[in-house]
């Protein structure tokens, strides 16, 4: 196991893994982490059109409607996510001064539900096109989130008392997975 260290910054000490504050901020509030995001993004779709239809008719009709399921499932996810922040609803990932931690709804299925809503939308998007460059998007939007959110916890864990009993009762992606 790795060594911990204690927080330091205007929150109470808390404990985390160094790795999450080896993260770069790419900004004062992480805006490298949102460009980063939308260019991801935006190459995912343009990758589902571009790649589109690259396997056969039977495996074709199974994808397309697993696909449908997870774009729906994500969609819902993601906005469920972002009706739930409210006030304290930011792009970047510096938590917004004197917002509330947020543990109810979608957040209490995921600690990060608005990133695990597009990763399993990009994953449909994918799917129903039939493309495997979308499907490489999605893995790139994967590693993507989940060193933002690392980024993000660790200034969570310094502002948020309750930042690390949340993390230890929720997974960050996937419920009772990761």
């Amino acid at each position: 196991m790795g060594r911990r260290r204690r927080a330091t910054g205007p929150g109470p000490a808390t404990r985390y893994h160094p790795a999450m504050t080896r993260v770069p901020s790419l900004g004062q509030r992480g805006e490298g982490w949102v460009a980063i995001q939308f260019v991801l993004i935006g190459l995912a779709a343009v990758a589902g059109v571009a790649g589109a239809g690259a396997w056969t008719r039977e495996l074709r009709y199974a994808t397309t409607v697993v696909g449908a399921l997870l774009g729906a499932a994500g969609l819902i996810l993601a906005v469920r996510g972002i009706v739930d922040l409210r006030t304290a609803l930011t792009p970047f990932p510096r938590p917004l001064e004197g917002a509330p931690l947020v543990e109810h709804g979608a957040y209490a299925l995921v600690r990060h539900p608005i990133y695990a809503g597009i990763i399993v939308g990009s994953l449909g998007w994918g799917l129903v096109l039939a493309s495997p460059l979308a499907l490489l998007a999605s893995v790139a939007l994967l590693v993507l989130f989940d060193l933002k959110s690392r980024r993000e916890e660790a200034w969570l864990l310094e502002s948020q008392p309750g930042y690390a009993a949340y993390c230890r009762r929720t997974r960050k992606f996937i419920p009772g997975l990761y």
